[in-house]
């Protein structure tokens, strides 16, 4: 594999999340406007406990469970959830908004990206659920890399970003077989497999990707994995409150996570019992391994400390006063540059890096 200089890496707030899919959108329009990626979401945003996108993913397998590579199954274009077509034109065009409504065309679909969006887990008065934006991990030890038998899938060495040579792509699809997070999406329009770039050529000119710059709840941050100056550093290995998800996958995931601090319990008598939490330790345990209970430990104890009137700058940086700060240098106002061709390049031409 090739040596990787420096590693481009996100965290995310599930504190800050509210599920407004504003990310979703931002990476949308950017980059799957073309035939064949009609379904495709680089960046997904589902309700936690649930099923996901694709359905079930977290059961699919792949990775390195145990250090060793593994196989897992095939995602299915249904799993994910097709590209429904509506009724629009009857509905806003033929004078029938009044007697009708959307609904989808042909035949009834039986999953989707957010289908048990909001549902949740626990029985009521204790209900309880969070959002989970996912992206592409960016992997330090990507299953994606290691299944393609055409070397189509390379760490860029300068930021290692994973990114799919579209020219040597030949659409085998071992890496979506791999990948354990199940991030990468096949085009059955050109034949080759698609993902999440990091959006590198924004990065190219000191922009940081469209999903963390359009989120309205500075929830992502930005930045290279090792600049201790930047939040990236100080939220995994300063204070230790971001984790990877499922970090017994073994891919080494460059994306992490601040866990939620769920509400207390109620308890039988209808009282607020601040003993034992909503989402269970246990859960939250699956997702992001043991050290979770250590990040929410620290969490909590720094929300006393401004709540009794002290600083905390775990807290400071959290809340995000300063967006700019958030991103570790990547800042730029993308409208003030001139993007020339090669930084225009839609997802659907190579994702390969050109110099």
């Amino acid at each position: 594999m090739t040596k990787i200089q420096r590693q481009m890496a996100m965290v995310m707030d599930l504190n800050k999340c509210i599920g407004c899919q504003t990310c979703t959108v931002a990476c949308k329009t950017l980059w799957t406007s073309d035939p064949g990626m009609e379904a495709m979401l680089f960046n997904t945003v589902n309700t936690q406990p649930g099923a996901g996108t694709p359905r079930g993913w977290e059961s699919l397998g792949g990775g390195f469970p145990g250090g060793a590579a593994a196989l897992g199954a095939m995602p299915t274009t249904t799993g994910f959830g097709e590209a429904w077509r509506f009724n629009h034109g009857e509905v806003f065009h033929g004078g029938q908004g009044q007697k009708t409504h959307l609904q989808v065309q042909g035949k009834a679909p039986e999953w989707g990206p957010n289908w048990d969006e909001d549902q949740g887990g626990g029985e009521f008065p204790n209900s309880f659920f969070f959002y989970l934006p996912r992206i592409c991990n960016h992997c330090t030890h990507p299953a994606c890399v290691e299944a393609c038998p055409r070397q189509a899938i390379v760490k860029r060495p300068e930021d290692g970003v994973v990114v799919i040579d579209e020219t040597r792509c030949r659409g085998h699809r071992h890496c979506m077989e791999a990948c354990p997070y199940k991030k990468i999406y096949f085009n059955h329009a050109s034949k080759v497999s698609q993902k999440c770039i990091f959006c590198y050529p924004r990065l190219e000119q000191g922009v940081a990707p469209a999903c963390a710059r359009q989120c309205p709840g500075r929830v992502r941050f930005v930045g290279y994995r090792d600049d201790p100056d930047a939040p990236i550093w100080k939220l995994v290995d300063k204070w230790k409150v971001a984790l990877p998800l499922h970090p017994e996958f073994g891919t080494e995931p460059n994306v992490f996570y601040v866990p939620p601090v769920g509400p207390a319990r109620f308890d039988a008598a209808g009282n607020v019992d601040e003993s034992r939490p909503r989402i269970p330790d246990a859960y939250l345990i699956s997702l992001f391994g043991p050290r979770v209970l250590d990040a929410l430990a620290v969490l909590k104890a720094e929300r006393a400390k401004v709540q009794q009137g002290e600083r905390s700058e775990l807290m400071d940086l959290l809340i995000g006063y300063r967006w700019k700060e958030m991103f570790g240098g990547f800042d730029r106002d993308p409208q003030t540059l001139d993007w020339g061709p090669q930084q225009t390049l839609n997802a659907t031409q190579s994702q390969e890096h050109t110099p």
